[in-house]
């Protein structure tokens, strides 16, 4: 039997090592996915941003036609 005892304790490493992985590429993987997203939303913030500044140009630029007071 106790050479049973020894190939038991290698499983239960080898379990825990298998966990302790997963969670890591799990946690990873979930980084990755907010880092796109993060990167996504800044993209998209800048074009809404370019977008307002363009009509405030064009608006300062020629504000009678825009702005019919």
């Amino acid at each position: 039997m106790q050479g049973n005892s020894g190939l038991t304790a290698g499983r239960e490493i080898m379990k825990k090592t298998f966990v302790t992985l997963s969670c890591a590429l799990a946690a990873s993987f979930a980084l990755q996915g907010c880092t796109v997203l993060a990167i996504a939303d800044a993209a998209g913030s800048a074009v809404v941003y370019g977008a307002k500044t363009a009509v405030n140009v064009l608006d300062a630029i020629t504000p009678d036609i825009i702005n019919k007071d």
